[in-house]
């Protein structure tokens, strides 16, 4: 498999030593950021930043080295209306992905305005699952693209940027369209998602590999609205 160093790449694997030879399936992050913004994330890029301890999560505790975990990398900082920028460069994430270890499948992590974008990318064929922490789910954010996916949203109900009530309300609507889908509601982390971090990070690591390995974890029809609290789901509790 092909190295990839272009520095204005969409996919941006995370080197641990070197990527898998034979990539049997990809994770990639998608960060935050902001509802009108057209220049380029800062630098330093604090929402990129928020995702390395996921990604750390997910190499260490989760999955063996047959698994490519990778950032994707925008071009603008901002959703921007109409052009849905992120989505575009979640869509260039997924084609480079092909281009580099064929099709595999494929889990998208969200935080956010990456969460919205992870939904809408979710369908490239390649993708199987996304799993979504505090995302934005505003009234109205289509769900067709999600029939046959696997859907696990985390949320704080105290969070006051994004509305957990918004995104209960997205998954009963997805599950309408025809996605498995699961809520986990987080007992503390706001949206930053500092507070009880390490929780966060276990839960993710564990909801992704459920999605991968087609765990009877999330099932058809299942969600009732109610969402599943943080510390009873497998894995959140303290190690």
């Amino acid at each position: 498999m092909a190295d990839t160093t272009d520095d204005t790449a969409a996919l941006v694997p995370v080197f641990r030593h070197r990527l898998p030879r034979e990539a049997t399936a990809a994770v990639l992050l998608l960060h935050g950021g902001r509802a009108d913004a057209h220049g380029p994330p800062p630098s330093p890029n604090l929402p990129g930043l928020r995702m390395r301890p996921f990604a750390a999560a997910l190499l260490r505790d989760t999955f063996d080295d047959d698994v490519l975990v990778a950032h994707v990398r925008y071009r603008h900082r901002g959703w921007n209306g109409p052009n849905a920028h992120p989505v575009t460069d979640a869509q260039q994430a997924l084609k480079e992905l092909r281009a580099l270890t064929g099709p595999v499948p494929v889990v998208l992590i969200g935080h956010s305005m990456g969460g919205r974008a992870a939904l809408r990318a979710a369908a490239d064929p390649q993708v199987k699952g996304v799993v979504v922490l505090a995302p934005w789910c505003p009234a109205g954010e289509p769900t067709a693209q999600l029939h046959g996916r696997t859907v696990i949203a985390l949320h704080d109900e105290a969070d006051r940027v994004t509305a957990a009530a918004d995104t209960w309300a997205y998954l009963t609507r997805a599950q309408s369209a025809g996605a498995r889908v699961l809520g986990i509601g987080m007992p503390r982390g706001g949206h930053s998602m500092i507070r009880d971090a390490r929780r966060w990070h276990r839960i993710t690591a564990d909801a992704t590999r459920a999605v991968l390995e087609h765990s009877t974890l999330v099932s058809g029809g299942s969600w009732t609205g109610t969402p599943l609290p943080g510390r009873d789901f497998p894995g959140g509790a303290p190690r």
